[in-house]
């Protein structure tokens, strides 16, 4: 899209509820849509620890602007509902966020209805999940990843065979003696088993995001990308931390490594990955990676750059294979 091109209308709504006695609070979903087109595919879009539906702008407004229909639903761990460490719920809070999903993706009908001029323009069957931080591991227990419980075991497999593709933003690696003592005591369930992750996924990673949940550096953010079959490409952002350059929205207050360069990075790779693994785009992929490595690579390596070890100025690609 030209930066000169003018930007497609949206229409959101907020909160659509679904209810859900036995939860505690019943589920609340944002849906964002562009107004116009038909056949829109659908990202449900999972947010990290104590944030809630109405974060990620900055990438919901670009997948929409892209004709993609965004839902998110609010976890129990939001900041707005409370919940401490000693709340019973708390313990299986991780399968409550899978749990969620589910709901959502079971009453898409449900949440599309309840925006004004939507019904009837939704492929509901082209599904992608997308998900930051915590959202991460649960969109990727989704993808195949599993968890891995106190008997050393992968325990239950929650794939969703309705989802077509995935997007792992800041996600969490193997856990075990990777967590700190902290991590071990209280989220032990931050313990994934990656090797049955097998739907097409893109992972994204800081190679600045020290986690003090993990002894390891930055490099733990990576694991899903070389422990899972699934994963195809690895998009490493420079100088990103956990934020990705402030992709939770616009000007926010906890980005310590805010950069517009670097939330356009995540937007464009995000996007083009999806057009592609959802069909909808057989080159969009091809040609971001391959506008990517020409934007950084001197003028007489023009033509030997490979689909792997893609350089930008603000990231680079690492890539398994030639295609999503």
């Amino acid at each position: 899209m030209s930066a000169t091109a003018p930007r497609p209308q949206v229409i959101s709504v907020r909160p659509v509820t679904l209810p859900a006695p036995s939860r505690g609070h019943d589920l609340e979903v944002r849906i964002t849509a562009p107004t116009t087109g038909t056949d829109l595919p659908v990202i449900v879009f999972a947010h990290g620890f104590g944030q809630s539906m109405t974060g990620g702008d900055p990438l919901v407004d670009h997948w929409t602007a892209n004709g993609f229909v965004v839902v998110q639903p609010t976890f129990l761990d939001s900041t707005q509902y409370g919940l401490t460490l000693d709340d019973a719920r708390y313990p299986t809070i991780w399968q409550t966020r899978v749990d969620d999903l589910e709901r959502v993706i079971d009453d898409l009908d449900v949440l599309i209805a309840a925006v004004p001029g939507l019904a009837g323009r939704v492929d509901q069957a082209n599904l992608a999940v997308a998900g930051h931080s915590w959202g991460g591991q649960s969109v990727g227990m989704l993808l195949g990843a599993r968890v891995v419980g106190s008997d050393g075991q992968p325990g239950e497999d929650r794939t969703d065979h309705r989802v077509r593709a995935g997007v792992l933003l800041s996600t969490t690696g193997i856990g075990g003696a990777d967590l700190t003592p902290f991590a071990q005591e209280h989220f032990a369930f931050m313990s994934p088993d990656f090797s049955q992750l097998r739907t097409p996924s893109l992972v994204v990673a800081g190679d600045h995001d020290q986690s003090q949940l993990s002894t390891r550096g930055p490099d733990w953010f990576t694991d899903v990308y070389h422990h899972s079959p699934g994963a195809r490409h690895l998009v490493t952002v420079h100088g990103g931390e956990h934020l990705l350059g402030g992709i939770q929205d616009y000007a926010s207050t906890a980005t310590t490594d805010e950069s517009p360069e670097r939330v356009d990075l995540v937007r464009r790779t995000t996007t083009a990955f999806l057009r592609t693994a959802l069909g909808l785009d057989d080159d969009a992929w091809s040609a971001t990676a391959a506008g990517l490595a020409l934007s950084a690579a001197p003028a007489d390596a023009v033509g030997q750059i490979d689909a792997v070890g893609h350089v930008d100025a603000v990231g680079h690609i690492d890539s398994k294979e030639d295609h999503s």
